[in-house]
């Protein structure tokens, strides 16, 4: 099944998903992808944010830019700045992707190839392998034997979303992070887990460039593994997604952010619903 869960601007669609995300986990359902969760301030006294760019807040905080998270390892990277704080202090690139676009937002080319990268690793994760008796991976398609790269889990006293120390869980494979041996040695089924993308917008969806390997990667649709996926856009680009993925997922379920939207993702994975009070 594919979620696209849309809302306007600042209707807490990032704040909501990180909420479930590990609502998710606590419950052995982990999340891969990526939060893009905004970088706030407090307004100076005196502040009554006058003209600022659409997106920049309103009340008593004002948005500075756009951190990235990579999921599941947590990796918190800038991701975008403010267009007019990037002008100002002579960090707007007029040749970048962003800038072209005329978005609200600097995204540095850089920014985006890191991400890129993160889903490119996420694709190659989900290929269809078999294994050897030393443990190192095979390709079904090719047969080459292939990199035992490891995932760099961050050392942590916390346990991931299976139980297991994340220091075990940095050595596992590249292509299901949690692979433990099923009975006889043969490989476990893997653990149905979740596509989170957040967002896709302009770049992506109107201009074809942006997060590329985020669209690729959605629009393959339902692998082994990976049954689930839940992409963020704007409310105005809400049908060209739905055109553009609903097709090789089998259909599409719009969410907006709440109780129900909650429900609907955690009955896709088999879990019972939570009660809870907080969008009543």
């Amino acid at each position: 099944m594919l979620f696209i869960l849309t809302g306007d601007v600042q209707s807490g669609k990032t704040r909501w998903l990180e909420r479930l995300v590990a609502e998710l986990a606590a419950d052995g359902v982990e999340s891969r992808g990526v939060l893009a969760p905004g970088v706030w301030r407090p307004r100076a006294d005196g502040d009554d944010g006058g003209l600022r760019p659409p997106g920049s807040g309103e009340g008593a905080y004002e948005k500075l830019g756009i951190d990235n998270v990579l999921l599941p390892q947590g990796e918190r990277l800038r991701f975008a700045r403010r267009r007019d704080l990037a002008e100002r202090d002579g960090q707007l690139n007029p040749a970048s992707q962003s800038a072209a676009a005329q978005l609200a937002w600097e995204i540095p080319g850089e920014s985006l190839a890191r991400v890129n990268a993160h889903f490119e690793m996420l694709a190659k994760s989900t290929l269809p392998e078999q294994w050897t008796s030393d443990g190192a991976a095979v390709s079904t398609r090719s047969g080459q034997r292939a990199p035992n790269a490891a995932v760099n889990f961050p050392h942590s006293e916390k346990r991931s979303p299976d139980g297991r120390p994340f220091e075990k869980a940095a050595s596992v494979s590249r292509e299901t992070f949690v692979r433990e041996e099923g009975e006889g040695g043969a490989p476990a089924p893997v653990r149905p887990w979740l596509l989170v993308v957040d967002e896709l917008g302009r770049l992506e969806l109107e201009r074809g460039c942006g997060l590329t390997a985020a669209l690729d990667l959605v629009e393959r649709g339902p692998v082994p593994g990976c049954p689930h996926a839940l992409v963020v856009v704007r409310a105005r680009l809400r049908d060209r997604a739905e055109e553009r993925f609903a097709a090789a997922w089998g259909g599409c379920e719009a969410l907006a952010p709440g109780d129900g939207a909650r429900t609907a993702v955690r009955r896709a994975f088999g879990l019972a619903s939570l009660i809870d009070n907080e969008y009543h």
